[in-house]
């Protein structure tokens, strides 16, 4: 995996040299400005304490107290999903919970499952926003919207019928493994509520970050910097992606771009182009300095 990375990062940095060249790509940051990069920078690893904090109070008795080992786990993990191709990082995080706080394998596995759909959940509606202005904003789309956004608490609701048909069709030999992924589920409503909120909380500075950056760097309209921004984001919660996102992450921020209103010809494509590259640098640089910084805190036991 590792040689895989390695190979797709060093093909990539050619390729852009090719393109671009880096010397253009870095005279893009210095023209956005030393005080912009270094509170995107900031607000970027200040939204890795939130999906830390939405780990903490999920699993509150495993974690209670060790809020800065559990920081370092998070930002391990966060690293590897980034650098290891089709999503092989996230095996990380049950692995880890497991060594760190003693979570067994299938309730690990099965609380980080429920995190995605959460992620996913809260970067496709965020994006639908956009789609139901652009039809006008009628009512009945609202109505779709709001209805596909409640959604993950409907579903929530009828956990405990769904589980209860799983556990009468499953057999004998599995149902200690059923039991173990129930475990990984919210148990309450507002423990629930509360994962929801931070999943919300995290994506949704994270994307105005993101937006803002771009926009910076010359994409527009706004509505052309937040669909990029969401399109490199959705990108990066999906099933497979490339070793570090070189190339998928950047190519997603130009077609979420154009998809929300920026135009199509080649001066706009090149600004695009030199922009995602530099967004998407600066999501690799924001999860090494806040692996860094969770390695650098020392936790007191």
């Amino acid at each position: 995996m590792a040689l895989i990375s390695l190979t797709a990062v060093a093909a990539y940095a050619v390729f852009v040299e090719w393109i671009w060249g880096w010397l253009a790509l870095m005279r893009q940051w210095a023209e956005v400005g030393l005080a912009p990069v270094l509170s995107a920078l900031a607000l970027l690893v200040a939204t890795y304490f939130v999906r830390c904090y939405r780990i903490y109070d999920y699993f509150p008795n495993e974690t209670a107290g060790r809020f800065l080992t559990l920081l370092r786990l998070t930002q391990i993990h966060n690293l590897l999903n980034i650098m290891l191709p089709f999503r092989a990082g996230e095996t990380s995080f049950p692995l880890l919970m497991r060594s760190e706080f003693g979570v067994p394998l299938l309730r690990g596995t099965s609380a980080l499952f429920v995190m995605r759909l959460l992620d996913l959940h809260a970067l496709l509606f965020v994006a639908a926003i956009g789609v139901v202005i652009g039809t006008s904003g009628q009512a009945a789309w609202w109505v779709l919207w709001l209805l596909g956004f409640v959604s993950p608490l409907v579903f929530f609701l009828l956990k405990a019928r769904v589980l209860a048909v799983a556990r009468r069709m499953a057999p004998g030999r599995l149902k200690p493994y059923l039991e173990e992924v129930e475990a990984g589920l919210p148990d309450h409503v507002s423990t629930f509520l509360r994962a929801w909120a931070m999943t919300l909380l995290n994506w949704a500075v994270k994307v105005v970050i993101l937006a803002w950056v771009l926009a910076l760097m010359g994409v527009a309209p706004f509505a052309a910097s937040f669909g990029g921004a969401l399109g490199g984001e959705l990108s990066s919660v999906l099933p497979v992606h490339a070793p570090a996102g070189v190339g998928t992450y950047a190519a997603a921020i130009v077609a979420g771009a154009i998809s929300f209103g920026a135009a199509g010809d080649a001066a706009t494509l090149g600004v695009l182009g030199r922009a995602s590259v530099n967004a998407h640098l600066l999501v690799i640089v924001s999860a090494a300095a806040g692996t860094l910084l969770s390695l650098g805190l020392k936790p007191k036991n």
